[in-house]
């Protein structure tokens, strides 16, 4: 039988309503059912495993948090976890996150060797990354001025500019400066970016000795036996996990700090193992972008480390903070961009979303600037070992913004220093 036009519109004007009832009777968001996959890398191996580990722990935390309270846009949040090795073997384990297991973003990264690496990749891919603790600069000019994908962290050089700020307000008289650094673009960027500070702020500082270790490295014996017969001053590091340490404890046998000043620029990411009996009071010591014992901190922050200390029986380092706040702010961009309904939004739209947003983090008010670098304070202060605690603490605790330490979009590193005004 044949079918006339008007029996055909009417029968295809039927199914189209049929077919909008039951799209309207099912969830705005069916289309993105299921947990939200979020792929973490994170360092759990070698020295740097201190730093990583907290990162896992700040971004396991903040998932149990956000389920208990019903997820994003009422989906749960699911962490698939990768391990952050060498450049090659964590931008394969990048592409599996993505590719494999389709995860929506992907949190972590420490090392500048590797995140220059997944920089690049993370463009290719198409899918946000956003690094707790790296960048993409080679040496200190930035590799990736206009990101679309990539979310990085603070400049490698901001707690080396900050400790230099405070050098010159705590140690005038020094004269002489010795620096042990590791031989990457850390070590490098800390050592050069801490020299022209105290250059620029008037201080007649003459660098005798620059020693670079190579990352790993545990036996710092001969290195210290060089910085002895150089007899600088102060002696500057930005050693940032377990070398820290054990750079502490070979100095401590010598009692080489008994004859000098020392600027730890970041050694607070390993703070619960500098021990009273082995670091000196009166050093001067970087804890990053968290610290833990702040007596203006929030409730959150005294929430987190109080139910860190139960658990783990440690207090958190600042590496929880960063990737607490990559986690937060993924979550509050996927909201925004969802515009108040709980359609999933697409990845293109939450980039767009994270671009400016702040939030709240354990360590306060934190935001992403508009070239997808993160902005925060710096907490810096002189040891103590007046406190309630095995290890030391610093007293009085200097907080400085990134907004003072931290090179403007768009400008050159030593441009910039040079161009403060007294």
């Amino acid at each position: 039988m044949q079918t006339s036009r008007r029996q055909f519109l009417k029968l295809t004007g039927a199914g189209a309503a049929a077919a909008a009832a039951r799209l309207e009777a099912a969830p705005a968001f069916a289309q993105a059912a299921g947990p939200v996959k979020i792929g973490v890398l994170a360092i759990r191996a070698g020295i740097a495993a201190p730093v990583g580990t907290a990162g896992l722990r700040g971004t396991e935390w903040w998932a149990d948090r956000v389920n208990k309270a019903g997820g994003i846009l009422g989906r749960p949040v699911q962490l698939v976890v990768e391990e952050e090795s060498n450049p090659k073997d964590t931008v394969e384990r990048y592409r599996k996150l993505i590719l494999q297991d389709k995860v929506e973003v992907v949190l972590g990264g420490i090392s500048t060797g590797v995140t220059l690496a997944l920089g690049p990749v993370a463009e290719d891919l198409g899918t946000p990354w956003l690094s707790w603790d790296g960048t993409t600069q080679k040496g200190v000019e930035e590799t990736m001025p206009n990101p679309k994908w990539a979310f990085k962290s603070v400049d490698n050089e901001v707690e080396a500019i900050a400790a230099g700020i405070l050098t010159a307000k705590y140690f005038k008289g020094v004269k002489t400066v010795a620096g042990i650094n590791n031989d990457y673009s850390y070590g490098h960027d800390c050592w050069q970016s801490y020299l022209a500070v105290l250059k620029k702020l008037g201080m007649d500082v003459k660098p005798v000795l620059d020693l670079f270790p190579k990352l790993g490295v545990t036996d710092f014996t001969s290195h210290i036996a060089a910085i002895q017969k150089a007899k600088p001053d102060l002696l500057m590091t930005s050693f940032w996990s377990g070398d820290a340490t054990i750079l502490m404890k070979q100095a401590a046998a010598v009692g080489l700090f008994k004859t000098m000043k020392g600027v730890f620029t970041t050694a607070g990411g390993v703070h619960d193992s500098l021990k009273k009996e082995f670091t000196p009071e009166g050093l001067l010591l970087g804890y990053n972008s968290m610290y833990f014992d702040d007596p203006k901190g929030s409730a959150l922050l005294k929430q987190f480390v109080r139910e860190h200390k139960a658990r783990y029986n440690e207090y958190p380092p600042y590496e929880c903070d960063h990737a607490y706040f990559c986690a937060e702010s993924y979550k509050a961009a996927a909201e925004k961009a969802a515009g108040g309904s709980r359609q999933w939004p697409a990845k293109a739209q939450v980039v767009k979303a994270l671009e400016g947003i702040e939030v709240e983090s354990l360590s306060g008010k934190r935001s992403w600037r508009e070239d997808h670098v993160q902005m925060c304070n710096f907490f810096q202060g002189i040891t103590t070992h007046k406190n309630g605690y095995d290890f030391v603490t610093v007293s009085p605790l200097e907080v400085i913004s990134t907004k003072q330490a931290m090179k403007p979009a768009g400008t050159k590193l030593f441009d910039w220093i040079n161009g403060w005004k007294a």
